[in-house]
């Protein structure tokens, strides 16, 4: 099991501004753990105590709304931490967490770094501005569901996975959602994001490689209204 301390992945976020010592710390307490594709780390409700810091893989973040749908709200990459807020507050989680590829994690106890929190105003403050940054991204979220149409919204988010997540070696992009993944992040039924992706293949934005999605135009993706 590797050595918080030594850890690249700790560069990426607010564990970077913890001490050695506090390092090597809750590098003793900590769990590593493989999480299969399709797994659930953690449910809607549930207490989670403590954060999970992702050393590869991704996972999607997403709320079950009164009609049945998933709503997915983010996608967490590698670096990232995940589950920052229960540090701060007793609350149960109110999103869940899926690995949509396979996943290396490392949880840490709530007990173990909470004390960290209190004395290192360094890692207070780091912490402080990664949740005003998932704030802001929620913010936009939310905008976006109200001014934009479904099309915008679905180019907008290839573009984001392009972006964010490369391409393979014969350009698709490289990570594979299904269509009902599709449908949960831009908040439509799976049909309509079916419908709207034929729609840009048919208008050479993209094509498709089995499962998988090329982006052909990146410009014109852009320029979708």
């Amino acid at each position: 099991m590797g050595k918080c301390e030594q850890c690249i992945i700790k560069q990426f976020n607010s564990l970077k501004s913890l001490t050695k010592d506090e390092l090597v710390r809750i590098s003793a307490c900590k769990t590593a753990k493989t999480i299969k594709k399709g797994t659930i780390l953690f449910e809607e409700g549930e207490s989670i105590n403590g954060v999970y810091c992702v050393k590869d893989g991704i996972c999607k973040l997403s709320k079950l709304s009164e009609n049945g749908k998933d709503q997915i709200v983010k996608m967490v990459v590698k670096g990232q931490l995940i589950g920052q807020r229960s540090l701060v507050t007793d609350e149960s989680s109110n999103l869940q967490a899926t690995a949509l590829n396979d996943m290396e994690v490392c949880f840490i106890p709530k007990s173990e770094i909470i004390a960290d929190l209190q004395k290192n105003p360094k890692f207070s403050y780091d912490m402080l501005k990664d949740m005003a940054h998932d704030l802001k991204e929620a913010d936009d979220v939310i905008v976006n569901m109200a001014q934009k149409s479904v099309r915008q919204r679905l180019a907008e988010t290839l573009i984001y996975i392009h972006d964010s997540f490369g391409v393979n070696p014969d350009g698709t992009l490289s990570v594979l959602l299904s269509r009902e993944d599709f449908a949960n992040i831009v908040g439509t039924a799976t049909e309509s994001a079916i419908r709207i992706l034929s729609q840009f293949k048919k208008e050479g934005l993209i094509s498709t490689h089995g499962k998988y999605i090329k982006i052909e135009d990146l410009n014109a993706l852009k320029r979708v209204e």
